[in-house]
């Protein structure tokens, strides 16, 4: 059995080496877009509109890695994964990276052979309950029943919390949010655990979302971001400078409206080689020399993303916190473009 596992393991790293060696980029480009593996249905951060259409945070970063490459933010297919089936999909290239919610561990990026190149979220397991449940903590939960997507860093995370606390629980698995928020509805748990972000899209959701409420402990660290196999570097500094030109882009006040004007030149260095006006950083990418400037405008910087998708304006209303600037307090941060 040992044997046989192990085997079956080196397969797998096998399989997943043999497509990363194969050049991610070189193939992306031969197929014409990006496959970007995202959840099933996060509202907020994944989820399909009235039209049918992907939408949402985390759609925006595949969408600005899009238009990095192809100056196209449409060439992306979007692959719906599933908390249990995301790394498989990953691992056997039907995804190209995961844009989806996943929180960055050792034993993901050691063992599953995933490298994690950057956090675009910076998030906290969360609990909600309905109102009328009638707790304001979530010490309170003795005995509670728990909707729980296996899979998942929350699954751990929850019998750790209850354990220190000397509580017990009924957990319920669930396959993906959907299962997860139809039986929670229903009544058929007391509560519903993941990622505090999360939490506040499937409130959103609901057909009575002031009907339910978000406790205020948060029980766990969950840094969100995209994930790709190990072994392609030259895939790993596309995914990851993409996503660091967005950050920068707020910090130094590049914007969807003013990106075109600021690529002729200014009098900022950091905007000037970042844009591309001096020096040739995105040719390094092997990409076009204005690649930065097509993600900006095709998304606007990573402030514009997070205000008009998750941001406290909108129907998930989440305020900036660990996510706003390092200039503001937060942890966003980009390292530079020179």
């Amino acid at each position: 059995m040992k044997k046989s596992v192990f085997l079956g393991t080196l397969a797998v790293a096998g399989l997943a080496a043999g497509i990363s060696a194969a050049g991610t980029l070189d193939d992306v480009k031969a197929r014409g877009k990006v496959n970007c593996g995202v959840t099933e249905g996060t509202l907020g951060f994944s989820s399909r509109n009235s039209e049918g259409k992907h939408e949402g945070f985390d759609v925006e970063f595949c969408r600005a890695l899009a238009a990095a490459i192809f100056d196209d933010a449409d060439a992306v297919e979007y692959i719906e994964l599933s908390s249990k089936n995301r790394f498989t999909a990953l691992s056997a290239g039907q995804a190209d990276l995961l844009y989806r919610t996943t929180t960055w561990t050792f034993s993901r990026d050691v063992d599953l052979k995933t490298s994690f190149v950057g956090i675009n979220y910076y998030d906290g397991q969360g609990f909600m309950v309905p109102k009328d449940l009638g707790v304001t903590s979530a010490t309170e939960l003795e005995g509670a029943t728990v909707c729980i997507e296996t899979g998942t860093t929350t699954e751990l995370n929850l019998a750790d919390y209850f354990r220190v606390n000397g509580m017990s629980y009924e957990p319920l698995p669930v396959g993906g949010t959907s299962e997860a928020k139809a039986l929670y509805e229903e009544g058929a748990c007391d509560v519903y655990t993941t990622d505090a972000s999360a939490l506040a899209g499937v409130r959103a959701s609901l057909k009575d979302p002031s009907a339910y409420i978000i406790l205020p402990e948060i029980v766990s660290k969950e840094p969100l971001g995209p994930t790709v196999r190990h072994g392609d570097n030259d895939w790993e500094d596309v995914v990851r400078w993409t996503q660091n030109a967005l950050v920068a882009a707020e910090e130094l006040g590049v914007t969807q409206a003013n990106v075109a004007e600021l690529a002729k030149g200014t009098d900022n260095p950091s905007i000037n080689r970042m844009l591309g006006s001096e020096g040739s950083l995105c040719s390094m990418l092997n990409l076009e020399s204005d690649c930065f400037v097509q993600a900006i405008a095709a998304t606007g910087n990573y402030g514009e993303i997070f205000e008009r998708t998750i941001g406290e304006s909108t129907p998930i209303g989440l305020a900036r916190g660990l996510n706003a600037l390092w200039t503001e307090g937060g942890l966003q941060y980009s390292p530079p473009f020179r």
